[in-house]
């Protein structure tokens, strides 16, 4: 019954859980790294997409407002 539990525990400690770890403490020194100079760029493009299609939207707002009183 030992031999049992063991086999798989030791292939487990030996293989499995070190590349684990190493995965792991890899992808949070990554996210403690912040946004890198490109995804800030895409960052400040999508913010300056997203006002653009905030002021579309206002300006349309208006329109249906003038022409349909009730569409809301």
């Amino acid at each position: 019954m030992m031999t049992f539990l063991a086999t798989p525990l030791v292939v487990f400690m030996i293989f499995v859980a070190p590349l684990w770890l190493i995965l792991h403490y890899r992808s949070k020194r990554q996210v403690g790294h912040g946004l890198s100079g490109e995804e800030l760029e895409q960052l400040k493009q999508l913010a300056s997409k997203a006002e653009g299609m905030q002021a579309r939207i206002k300006t349309l707002e208006k329109i249906l407002d003038s022409e349909a009183p009730n569409w809301r």
